[in-house]
Formats: structure tokens, C-alpha cells, sequence
């Protein structure tokens, strides 16, 4: 008995130990971050202290700093609408087409699944000039909506072929069956299917929500008035005037910046792995 409960302790020590190198490399630029929003601008400007920890005493000036002389709560409320809106569009328009794709059979439907995965492929950078175009002609420059308009087209292609993936998991008999019944397409989709792919629902949407918060290339292009920008954007204009670098007030917009992710995360932590993997084996 003792030389089993050695060798199961041994074995978790291991396990935890094969850990360590992927923990630490994925939460020290969260560290890192943290500690350097509370730092006095003396000591992270000066050469002889220690990157790594507070030697001079913690500080909240950088967060007063970021709520007082900036418009990060609007930012953060820009960001917030625009992720949410772009995200239920998308995912709108991938759960029609990702249920075509998967279930429904007419010519051509392979090569169009495979174009969709493949305009995800295009670089966003090729397409902000033609998007800019779209967004003048609709007269939606320089607001929020310009990016809730812009956004869908690097959502959906990869919201669709991941609920194509998802979709294929559900069990065709229990459509038929509804079918069957007398159920719609419509129906059988809305009532069978969708509340059995919740896990892959969540995970499109996490993904799709991720995206429009973290975007940076298209809101730097479709959004100049400070009172229209996203988080990302615009801690990054507002704190980043030409040479000098608020650093502590950076650190502390990113800081924040990245609460909300990391709690809905957290959240549907099991909905996202569950959806992505099985999206991943049977896509």
C-alpha cells in the first residue's frame, strides 16, 4: 500500500513538474504586466532596479492616471459593444451556414466549405483598403459601427467551419427522427440540434468575441475620434506619444483591458475545450 501511495505522489510531482515550463511560460507576460502597473516611475526607468519585482513601493498613480486624464472607461465600453454586436451577427450567419454545410447535400457544398475555411486564411491587411471603401459608401466612418459592419468577415468563415465541425456530432437519427414528426428544417435545427451543440455555440462565440476585442488593425483604420476607439487602440494612441512611453499606464490599461477575457474564459472554460475539440476531430 505504502509503495503505491509513493508512486501515485511521484507520479503527480511529474505531472505538475511537465506543467511548470508551459505555466510559467504563459503567465509571466501577466506578471510582468501586473507588477509594472504598480511600479513609481523612478524605478522603472532606472537602470539599476530589478524588472521582475517592486523594490521602491507599490503605487496606484498609473490607474488613477488611466481613469482620470484618459477615456478608458468609454474605451472599455466601445470595446464591449462592438464585441458583443459583431460577435451575435457572426455567429447568426455561422450557424445557418454551418448547418447547411454539414447536414444539407447539393453540388458544390465541399468546395464551398473548403472556400470559407479558406478566406479565414486572408491576411486582414489586404482587405482593410477595400473594407474602408464599404465603409465610406455605407457612411459609417469614424463610429463604432463601422467595425461591428467590419468584423463579421474575418468572424464568420471561422465561426462556420468550426459549427460545421460541431454540427457533424450530432446524431443524424435524432433529426430524422424530428423530421419525421412532421418538424421543419427550421425546427429541427433550432429545437434538436442547437441546444445539443451548446459547447460548440460557446466556443465560436468565446472565439468570435476574443477577436473583436483584441482587433487592432481595423479599428486603428476605421476609427479616429477618441471618444469612438476600442480599449486596444486607444491606450495605445492615448499613451504612446511619439518617443515617450507611459509605461506604468500601459501596463495598467492592459492589465485591465484583459479582466474581461480572462473571467469569461474562466467561465465556460469547459464549454470552450469540449467545442473546440470536437470541432478540431470532426471538421
Amino acid at each position: 500500500m505504502a509503495g503505491r501511495v509513493r508512486t501515485a505522489r511521484l507520479h503527480a510531482a511529474l505531472t505538475y513538474a511537465n506543467l511548470a515550463p508551459f505555466v510559467f511560460f504563459a503567465l509571466f507576460p501577466f506578471y510582468f504586466m501586473f507588477v509594472t502597473s504598480f511600479k513609481r516611475n523612478a524605478e522603472l526607468y532606472s537602470l539599476k532596479s530589478v524588472p521582475f519585482w517592486i523594490q521602491t513601493g507599490v503605487i496606484t498613480d498609473h490607474y488613477a492616471y488611466l481613469f482620470q486624464r484618459t477615456e478608458f472607461l468609454t474605451w472599455m465600453k466601445n470595446s464591449l459593444i462592438i464585441s458583443v454586436l459583431a460577435t451575435s451577427i457572426s455567429l447568426a450567419i455561422a450557424i445557418l451556414a454551418g448547418y447547411s454545410l454539414a447536414r444539407l447535400r447539393y453540388r458544390g457544398v465541399g468546395s464551398f466549405g473548403t472556400a470559407v475555411f479558406i478566406s479565414y486564411l486572408v491576411p486582414p491587411t489586404l482587405l482593410f483598403l477595400p473594407l474602408s471603401q464599404v465603409v465610406n459608401w455605407l457612411g459609417l466612418s469614424d463610429s463604432i459601427w463601422a467595425l461591428v459592419v467590419t468584423y463579421p468577415t474575418f468572424l464568420v468563415p471561422f465561426s462556420t467551419w468550426l459549427l460545421m465541425g460541431y454540427f457533424r456530432t450530432v446524431p443524424r437519427e435524432v433529426e430524422e427522427c424530428a423530421l419525421v414528426d412532421g418538424a421543419s428544417r427550421v425546427q429541427t435545427l433550432f429545437r434538436i440540434v442547437l441546444p445539443m451543440a451548446v459547447p460548440g455555440l460557446v466556443c465560436a462565440a468565446l472565439f468570435g468575441f476574443t477577436l473583436c476585442w483584441n482587433e487592432f488593425i481595423y479599428a486603428l483604420t476605421f476609427v479616429s475620434q477618441s471618444g469612438n476607439k476600442t480599449a486596444v487602440v486607444g491606450v495605445t494612441a492615448d499613451l504612446i506619444r511619439g518617443d515617450i512611453y507611459y509605461w506604468g499606464s500601459l501596463m495598467a490599461g492592459a492589465v485591465l483591458a484583459s479582466v474581461p477575457i480572462v473571467v469569461i474564459y474562466v467561465w465556460f472554460l469547459d464549454y470552450y475545450v469540449s467545442g473546440l475539440t470536437a470541432g478540431a476531430v470532426k471538421g
